[in-house]
C-alpha cells in the first residue's frame, strides 16, 4: 500500500468510503448511542463496500468461493461473539452480535452458523452477492504465479472498528473475508477473541489487521490491553511494542486501539492502513500511508 501503487481515483474512493464508515459510527455516538452500536454500524457500512476485504468485495478462497470471519466484543461485561467460515451472512458483523446476544456460545462457524443466523433472523444473500470482478483477478493472478497459499502480494486485508462511548464503555469488531487463495477452512486472527479482536473496559478496545497466524501466536489484541493494565503503558506505546514483537516473529500489520479516557491510536508496520478517526471534541481524520501527519489528541 504505497503511494506509487495508488491512483488519485482509488485513493479518493477510499477516503471517501472510510469517511462514510467513520460517519456512521459517529452519528451513533453523538445520538448517545453505545459503543458497540458504533462498531456495528462502523462496519456494517465497511462490509457492503466492495473496496474492502470483508462482506461484498471479500477474497477468493483456492476454490473460487468467499469465506467469512467476524467478531465483536463489549469492553463493559466481556461479552463476544465470533463467527466463521460464513458463505451466505450479507453482513458478518451482524451474526457475531447474535452470537453474543442471543446465544450461550462466544464462536461459531460454518453450517452451524449459518443455521443459527436464519434461527435469528439475520440477512442471507446468495454467495454472488460478495463476489467482486478484481478479488476473482487477484485470485487467478495468485494462480498464475504459483505463489502458493500464502500470497506476499495480495495477502491480507481486514476492516475493524473500535469505539467508546459516552458513559466510557469500549467495544471492538472485526470482519474480513481472509487471505486471497486461502485452503483448508483456513481461519485468521480476526474472529479470534484475544488475537485480532478484544475489548476491556480496564484498559482499552483493539481491532487488529495483518498476516493473521502471527498475530493468533502473539494474542495481539489481548496483550496490547494486558500490557495496558499491568505495566502502566499508555495505548501508543503498548501497541508500538506489540506490533514490533510481531515483527520479531516475521509478521506484520497494524491495529487501531481506544481507551475508555478517549484516546484513539494507530499501529502498524506497514507503508500504509487505511485509517480514520473522530471524536466529541471536532478532532475528524481520514489517512491511508505511514506518512501522513496525523493530529495529537
Amino acid at each position: 500500500m504505497t503511494r506509487a501503487a495508488m491512483t488519485p481515483e482509488k485513493d479518493a474512493e477510499y477516503r471517501a468510503a472510510l469517511n462514510t464508515a467513520l460517519e456512521a459510527g459517529s452519528k451513533v455516538l453523538r445520538e448517545g448511542g453505545s459503543s458497540l452500536d458504533a462498531v456495528q454500524a462502523a462496519i456494517t457500512v465497511l462490509e457492503n463496500d466492495p473496496h474492502f476485504n470483508a462482506g461484498r468485495g471479500a477474497v477468493f478462497t483456492y476454490n473460487g468461493t468467499n469465506e467469512l470471519d467476524a467478531a465483536i466484543m463489549d469492553g463493559k461485561t466481556r461479552a463476544a461473539g465470533a463467527i466463521a467460515g460464513v458463505t451466505h451472512t450479507k453482513n458478518p458483523i451482524l451474526l457475531a452480535r447474535a452470537v453474543m446476544e442471543k446465544s450461550p456460545h462466544v464462536f461459531l462457524s460454518g453450517a452451524g452458523a449459518e443455521e443459527f443466523a436464519r434461527e435469528q433472523g439475520v440477512e442471507q444473500v446468495d454467495p454472488d452477492w460478495f463476489a467482486t470482478p478484481e478479488r476473482w483477478r487477484q485470485l487467478q493472478e495468485l494462480k498464475a504465479k504459483k505463489l502458493g497459499w500464502f500470497d506476499v502480494d495480495l495477502k491480507y486485508g481486514t476492516v475493524g472498528a473500535v469505539a467508546v462511548d459516552g458513559e466510557g464503555h469500549v467495544a471492538a469488531g472485526t470482519s474480513t473475508g481472509g487471505l486471497t487463495g486461502k485452503r483448508w477452512g483456513r481461519i485468521g486472527d480476526s474472529p479470534l477473541i484475544g488475537a485480532g479482536t478484544y475489548a476491556d473496559d480496564r484498559a482499552c478496545a483493539v481491532s487488529a489487521t495483518g498476516a493473521g497466524e502471527f498475530f493468533i501466536r502473539e494474542g495481539v489484541a489481548h496483550e496490547i490491553c494486558a500490557r495496558m493494565r499491568f505495566t502502566g503503558e499508555n495505548a501508543q506505546k503498548a501497541a508500538d511494542t506489540v506490533i514490533a514483537e510481531v515483527g520479531a516473529l516475521g509478521g506484520d500489520g497494524g491495529v487501531i486501539v481506544v481507551t475508555p479516557k478517549g484516546e484513539a491510536v494507530f499501529s502498524f508496520s506497514t507503508p500504509g492502513m487505511y485509517r480514520a478517526r473522530a471524536n466529541s471534541k471536532g478532532l475528524h481524520e481520514v489517512a491511508i500511508f505511514k506518512d501522513e501527519a496525523l493530529a495529537k489528541h
